[in-house]
């Protein structure tokens, strides 16, 4: 417990104080045994006890509550109270120090007669002190038990003329400025301020009452010249005085402009009554007859149309001045502009739904298909509940654009609510009515601006949601994606059922990992992958440079890119699952040139390879797989990223050592454990490999993955590790030509992985030639687009042996431990 003081300052005689017990001075209440205590000894009547407070000054000729707590500051009072002998009250320099020491003390402080000792019932102690004048600490003499120093009396300035009296009177003039401004001033405060006749009691008495910090309470008390001491203060009242003045206008003109307010709602109901009466409608009657006849025409639900009614019964009894008009106002819209009616069936037309997607998109022949297949069951059962289509794949390969290829073929309005970065509950559900400017959720919102109740509506990036503070957004889309609850679904804005049983909803994800589990479970997933070099050019073809061409204001009689500079963009300056970046390219390329077309350097362009590096610089992209593979212990292994598949280089290497392995790259935990495997197997296995065991455990081997500055994770390079391994330690360099992957248990099994599509897409685009992938995988042959089918040879591997035999060189001469030393 710290010591604080408490209540305010009194100029006249202590008053009674309550307490359970109370003594005057001289009348030691401490217990008898402390008399026992060495710290009862006498002090040298040159030394003060000091009581230590953390924010409190007190001043002289000035009566405080002090409540204390400290041993050190209760055995101070009690020792005080023993020997009748004043005590020292010094503020803390810091006011949060829970035992504070001499040097934690300001030098200033007050010799005080302590009027009253309360021992309270819960446990603390009171003080009622009394100031009598300033001292200085000349040294401190004892912290323990409680502190005691020898201290200066500072005897009050007697100075006497024209300036001290002058100051006198002009604080006095301040004073009762100010105690008249007070509401509730005491009567004995407002004599003491009017019989003061020393400049220096009057200004520490304003002090003591004045709304000061404790450093500017500190700085009054340490002034001891009667000039200083008086001006500041003066000014520190003068500017009290200001903000009480202000105060007290700000308050007028608040009170002032409520009295005209409820003046004017008076005049308005008396002239609304007197309108009433004489049958003459008032300025809102057209507008409440136009409301009223626009509810009738929104052919709302019956439990609808009875709250719309309600609450325009009292939009109409609403005075103009009332808050809530404009809320009451803003409702009704809603509630008039929603398609509550119940949507015309829509003929859906398989053929055309065909020929949409296929003018829309390139390839995705199984999306289509199950496309049509969703189509198919709208079509022979309107009313039924098809599933939530969920399309998961890399940036750029299509995700909306099929959405929107999707209300077109069903010819349906199309709506599209971004779901990234969402973190609030009411995003989804809206804000209950009761919060200034609330608004109904995305989903309502996104209805009301398509004016269609069966309306398709993307659910974008519905895996970059988010949870907060403000609630859970995924599970509000529980209720939004259940076929079973949403023709009920409830906005907290609107406060009634709106059916969402007509909406067809379409969501998109780059992956699956972090849309919570109930909420996938609604959905049914449709993947797309990354696309291969020929959809690309195919793509980049037929769609990406007619809108680039129309963007950047040329037409194709203006500029032509052929295709092998259109290959050469896509193999040397991008790199991505889909055709985001490819479309920025071809831009660039048609802006620069526009500018020889717009200036008149030239009428027709026909770009070639050769006019690449001119117009987008160097190659971005080449294939250092050659470079990479002609050394022992090199290995290419396929990898799968969330933006389509990429090629990944085992690097390891030798040196002496105690048979330590070393590994870097930003590598996972299963990764390592994938490489730990491999070298047990490798160990395991060293005599059929031909490798020397003694030598094994005189060398440390280090295995790198680049780049260094990307993590990487995963079972799948397995197979690539135990390959490299091998190849380093029998001196054999893997095939230039081969990529592998799998993951491989301790018998030597190589077990299946996934994304083997985009891993063999990747593989095609960076010019392999041969892939090994484990023999349970086949199950994904289908999948795997037919030119890269054809461009690769594929060797499925049940066990790690066969991939060592299809993967490196014969042995060359030079057999044994490569790089070692």
């Amino acid at each position: 417990m710290s010591d604080t003081g408490s209540g305010a300052p009194r100029p006249e005689t202590a008053r009674d104080v309550p307490s359970a017990l109370s003594a005057p001075t001289g009348t030691p209440m401490a217990p008898q045994a402390a008399a026992d205590d060495p710290a009862a000894t006498a002090l040298p009547p040159d030394v003060l006890l000091i009581v230590a407070v953390p924010d409190m000054v007190l001043f002289p000729g000035t009566v405080f509550p002090v409540a204390i707590g400290r041993d050190a500051s209760v055995q101070a009072a009690q020792q005080a109270l023993r020997e009748e002998r004043p005590i020292g009250i010094l503020m803390q320099r810091e006011a949060d120090k829970e035992h504070p020491g001499g040097a934690d003390l300001h030098r200033v402080g007050t010799l005080a007669n302590i009027l009253r000792y309360v021992n309270v019932v819960e446990g603390g102690h009171h003080l009622v002190v009394q100031g009598l004048q300033r001292f200085r600490v000349e040294a401190f003499v004892r912290e323990q038990p409680f502190l005691a120093a020898r201290v200066t009396p500072i005897d009050e300035p007697q100075e006497q003329g024209a300036e001290i009296e002058a100051r006198l009177l002009h604080l006095k003039q301040l004073a009762m400025e100010a105690l008249q401004l007070l509401p509730q001033v005491p009567q004995p405060l407002i004599a003491a301020v009017q019989s003061a006749t020393s400049a220096g009691a009057l200004a520490d008495l304003v002090a003591a009452y004045l709304d000061l910090g404790r450093d500017e309470r500190q700085d009054v008390l340490e002034s001891i010249d009667l000039r200083a001491r008086a001006d500041k203060v003066s000014a520190f009242l003068a500017k009290r005085i200001e903000v009480m003045r202000l105060s007290q206008e700000i308050g007028k003109r608040t009170q002032a402009s409520l009295d005209e307010r409820q003046r004017q709602a008076i005049l308005r109901e008396q002239m609304a009554s007197i309108q009433r009466e004489l049958g003459e409608g008032d300025g809102r009657g057209p507008e409440v007859a136009e409301l009223a006849k626009a509810i009738e025409a929104a052919r709302l639900p019956n439990e609808v149309q009875e709250i719309a009614k309600k609450e325009l019964r009292r939009y109409e009894r609403m005075s103009e001045g009332a808050p809530e008009v404009g809320m009451v106002r803003t409702y009704l819209d809603w509630l008039i502009e929603l398609p509550w009616a119940e949507p015309e069936s829509r003929a859906i037309d398989l053929a055309e739904a065909r020929r949409v997607l296929d003018e829309d998109h390139f390839g995705l022949d199984k999306i289509k298909q199950r496309i049509i297949e969703f189509l198919a069951v709208r079509k022979l059962a309107p009313q039924g509940k098809a599933p939530i289509l969920c399309l998961v794949g890399p940036p750029g390969v299509g995700k909306t654009s099929l959405g929107q290829s999707i209300a077109r073929a069903m010819h349906r309005p199309f709506a599209r609510v971004s779901l990234g970065g969402v973190h609030d509950e009411a995003e989804i559900r809206g804000h209950r009515r009761t919060y200034i400017g609330s608004m109904p959720g995305n989903i309502i919102q996104a209805i009301r601006k398509a004016k269609a109740r069966d309306c398709v509506m993307m659910l974008d990036e519905i895996d970059k949601m988010d949870r907060g503070i403000q609630g859970d957004p995924s599970a509000a889309l529980l209720e939004v994606l259940d076929p079973e609850q949403n023709a009920t679904f409830r906005d907290n804005y609107l406060g009634v059922p709106f059916d969402l049983s007509r909406v067809v909803f379409i969501t998109t994800a780059n992956m699956l990992d972090t849309i919570p589990g109930p909420l996938r479970d609604r959905m049914e997933i449709i993947a797309l992958t990354s696309y291969t070099e020929n959809e690309k050019f195919e793509i980049a073809r037929r769609y990406l440079i007619r809108r680039q061409l129309q963007a950047n204001g040329v037409t194709a009689e203006q500029v032509a890119i052929d295709d092998a500079a259109l290959h050469r963009i896509i193999s040397d300056y991008t790199r991505e699952a889909g055709v985001r970046s490819l479309e920025r390219e071809i831009g660039r390329v048609l802006r620069h040139a526009a500018v020889q077309i717009a200036d008149g350097s030239a009428a027709r362009l026909s770009i070639g390879v050769d006019d690449l590096h001119e117009y987008l610089g160097p190659q971005r992209f080449e294939s250092e797989l050659a470079l990479r593979t002609e050394t022992p212990g090199v290995a290419t292994g396929l990898a799968w990223t969330p933006v389509g598949g990429d090629i990944l280089f085992i690097e390891a290497t030798s040196m002496q050592g105690k048979g330590a392995l070393v590994l870097t790259g930003q590598l996972g935990e299963v990764m390592r454990e994938s490489v730990q495997t491999a070298l047990s197997i490798v160990k395991h296995r060293a005599r059929e490999l031909g490798i020397d065991e003694e030598r094994l455990g005189k060398i440390d081997i280090h295995v790198h993955v680049p780049a260094g500055a990307t993590p990487k994770d995963g079972p799948s390079a397995g197979v690539a590790m135990y390959t490299a391994l091998v190849s380093l330690l029998t001196n054999r360099a893997v095939r230039s030509d081969t990529a592998m992957t799998g993951e491989i248990s301790l018998r030597g099994l190589v077990l299946p992985v996934g994304g083997i599509k985009e891993k063999i897409v990747a593989a095609a685009a960076a010019g392999l030639k041969r892939v090994m992938l484990p023999a349970r995988n086949r199950r994904d042959y289908e999948e795997i687009p037919q030119d890269a089918r054809e461009r690769l040879e594929f060797i499925w591997l049940e066990r790690v042996d066969e991939a060592i035999a299809a993967a490196l060189e014969a042995p060359s001469a030079a057999a044994g431990i490569a790089g070692s030393g």
